[in-house]
């Protein structure tokens, strides 16, 4: 059914572990001190490889800062991190 596709499709829970890895990636990269809220979103675009992460960042006193990874949370590797935090 149609009506079940698309962006507001159930999606699977998210990997905990993984999750949690890639937030320690993170903090180490952004040297700890920072808030992170990390969301895979399903991104609408074909030439998409389906969910994607981003990563918000917020320090004290600073604007938020945004970053994504177009891989799902389970994929992404430590090098994905470094790279998409690299100028946050």
């Amino acid at each position: 059914m149609a009506l079940f596709s698309g962006p507001f499709r159930k999606k699977p829970p998210r990997d905990a572990e993984a999750l949690e890895r890639v937030r320690g990636w993170c903090l180490s990269v952004l040297g700890g001190a920072a808030d992170l809220t990390i969301s895979e979103v399903e991104c609408a675009d074909p030439a998409c490889p389906g969910l994607e992460t981003f990563i918000l960042v917020m320090r004290p006193g600073e604007a938020m800062q945004a970053a994504k990874v177009r891989k799902p949370l389970v994929e992404i590797a430590q090098a994905d991190i470094d790279e998409a935090l690299r100028y946050l």
